[in-house]
């Protein structure tokens, strides 16, 4: 009876495997409270847009303010001939931006990849402008086209040009000088990421190939080019929206224009906002722009196959 008792002894309590799960559930119990922070500041704002665009909503003239339904967005695609031609800047904009960037970038990544004399000063001075807040660069930038103090006036002291030209208030030259100010800034971005993908390619490759005779072009086609393919796409994606959504150094160089010819999108939303206080044709404007870019960006990381084989 007693080894019978003893065969028929039941399993160990569960409550080891209780006692098991705690730590498992422990790191998840330590993030949940910045993880709900973080899901409240992300998405009140979010669905407060959402709920606006749906609404006439203008403190000046609140005897007007009520439910709207789609008439925020039918205004938008049908009277709205600003919409249209934000748009179209900010996509030319965003395009000439991040492929100059992107071709800047990469050459200097090239550049201080390579072994000299200073290399790391050189590095500190390839990317101290990232460094710099975009209002710093805005006014950096204000201070060197400035028609009495600035580029134009030295030129004009060596017999390049005349005294007193503005390129921010010229309409042939304001977008150059816009795209010239927003690279200094931004091509550091690009050489860093590329640089950091740069040092992990294996020189074994380099080698080998100099040993089959392979130039230097085609070692930067077959080797360099493929190894940094997801770099440079979440790069370029990356950036694409920074700049699709760059306010601050457009507003404070030319304050979307002149005659609103540098005016995008973000831009044209921020003035909706904050100077025509209509915030719900504001938050319609933000969430077309919210829906392009989503859908910009799944196009993008489908066609470039991110994360697929090199």
């Amino acid at each position: 009876m007693a080894q019978a008792a003893a065969v028929a002894k039941p399993p160990a309590p569960p409550r080891r495997r209780r006692a098991s799960a705690a730590p498992r559930r422990l790191p998840y119990l330590l993030i949940a409270p910045a993880a709900l922070l973080m899901l409240g500041f992300i998405a009140y704002p979010v669905l407060s847009v959402f709920y606006y665009s749906l609404r006439d909503y203008n403190p000046t003239k609140p005897w007007r303010n009520g439910f709207a339904g789609f008439d925020n967005f039918t205004r938008i695609f049908t009277d709205d001939p600003l919409f249209w031609d934000t748009l179209v800047f900010s996509a030319k904009w965003v395009f000439v931006e991040v492929g100059l960037q992107l071709l800047f970038g990469l050459a200097l990544a090239l550049v201080v990849n390579q072994t000299f004399v200073g290399r790391a000063l050189g590095r500190a001075l390839v990317f101290s402008p990232w460094a710099v807040s975009g209002v710093l660069t805005s006014a950096i930038w204000v201070l060197l086209y400035n028609s009495q103090t600035g580029i134009t006036r030295y030129l004009a002291d060596m017999g390049i040009g005349e005294y007193g030209v503005s390129w921010l208030s010229d309409t042939s030259t304001v977008f150059p000088a816009a795209v010239v100010a927003d690279l200094w800034r931004g091509v550091p971005f690009f050489a860093i990421l590329i640089l950091a993908d740069l040092q992990s390619v294996s020189k074994d490759l380099y080698e080998a190939a100099e040993v089959d005779g392979a130039s230097r072009f085609k070692q930067f086609w077959h080797i360099t080019l493929p190894h940094l393919k997801d770099a440079i796409i979440l790069s370029t994606l990356l950036r694409a929206v920074w700049e699709f959504n760059n306010v601050d150094l457009l507003y404070t160089l030319t304050g979307g224009g002149p005659a609103g010819t540098t005016t995008t999108l973000p831009l044209y939303i921020a003035n909706t906002s904050v100077d025509a206080h209509d915030f719900g044709y504001a938050s319609a404007l933000t969430t077309v722009a919210f829906v392009i870019l989503l859908f910009c960006s799944t196009v993008y990381l489908r066609l470039s196959k991110f994360g697929g084989e090199k």
